[in-house]
């Protein structure tokens, strides 16, 4: 089975996706929830593909909506509510499960039901697109530059606003405890233990926070000690009423706001390599990189149970998105 379904894609990051699905000449159907059918009419019909409709926690109307689907791309957050549900529903239908999301519970999610994914012979691999594509990247080609890597320092610089769907999302994991990886195992450590990374224009604060990284760069690279940050400049977090944030960033502030991300890591001979990455707005690269990731996961480029974006296509897969470089220092 050939065609995808994007479900969320009446969301802002779910029509970008859905958008350079087509774009590419996939063969899919947008998805989401009975409440968004008015949205998902008018982008069916705008992009010539036929809409489904079911609530992630119907169980009979989820397995029916896949029947025919190859993968499904969940652009529909907080994942903490819908990763669960749609994961097991693609589990149980024999359908690719993807997703775009950046919270650390649904790849310890997708750790717990990798042995179920396995036998039904069907892939999880959340993160598709963002950070974790980028960052996956950056870190296995830095860690290629040592002989024995025993520590990772890694930071994403985020530029420009936030879609108000991400906003919602972090603000239901603004809780999770600050978490590194230490001699492989994850671990407690102080938000105030800030550092100074360079993105390219001279150092920036930038604050350890819980990234899905810790276990996806792990996976990857088997690097025993890992700690993420996180710089954000514009206005940092929004504040105040969510609901009436606008939809997400416009063309021309996308066009304007590139994201940076910047690694450091050890080797066991005391070695220490760096390198940035520089590539195109979040949101771009990461509607860019899912739909590019649901195309070749549809063209057999997949793999049973838990997978990440670099385990999967390699450590260059982020520089095939966009204007999308890294560069060692």
């Amino acid at each position: 089975m050939t065609k995808l379904m994007i479900y969320g894609a009446a969301g802002y990051t779910g029509r970008m996706a859905s958008a350079n699905a087509s774009a590419l000449g996939l063969d899919f159907v947008i998805a989401g929830r009975p409440q968004d059918e008015p949205r998902l009419a008018v982008l069916a019909a705008d992009l010539g593909v036929s809409y489904r409709l079911f609530a992630t926690d119907d169980v009979p109307a989820a397995g029916a909506a896949l029947a025919g689907i190859g993968a499904l791309l969940n652009c529909a957050g907080p994942f903490m509510r819908t990763a669960e549900p749609l994961m097991r529903a693609c589990i149980a239908a024999g359908v690719h499960y993807l997703d775009i999301a950046a919270e650390l519970d649904s790849y310890r999610l997708a750790e717990t039901l990798d042995d179920e994914a396995r036998a039904a012979g069907v892939m999880l691999l959340p993160g598709s697109g963002g950070s974790v594509a980028m960052l996956g990247s950056l870190a296995g080609h830095a860690a290629r530059r040592v002989a024995v890597p025993v520590k990772l320092s890694i930071a994403l610089h985020v530029a420009g606003g936030f879609s108000r769907g991400s906003a919602v999302s972090a603000s239901e994991n603004l809780t999770t405890q600050t978490l590194h990886r230490v001699e492989g195992a994850l671990a407690a450590r102080s938000p105030e233990e800030v550092r100074d990374f360079d993105f390219g224009s001279g150092p920036a604060t930038s604050f350890p926070v819980t990234l899905p990284d810790l276990i996806t760069i792990w996976r990857d690279t088997g690097i025993p000690d890992i700690e993420t940050f996180v710089h954000v400049t514009d206005g940092a977090f929004p504040e105040g009423d969510l609901a009436a944030m606008p939809d997400g960033p416009t063309l021309e502030q996308r066009e304007r706001d590139r994201y940076h991300a910047a690694v450091e890591v050890t080797g066991q001979d005391g070695k220490v390599v760096r390198s940035v990455l520089d590539t195109v707005n979040g949101y771009t690269f990461t509607t860019i990189a899912a739909a590019e990731a649901a195309r070749r996961v549809l063209g057999g480029e997949a793999r049973t149970g838990f997978q990440t974006p670099a385990g999967l296509f390699g450590d260059g897969f982020a520089e095939t998105i966009a204007d999308t470089t890294i560069i060692d220092l």
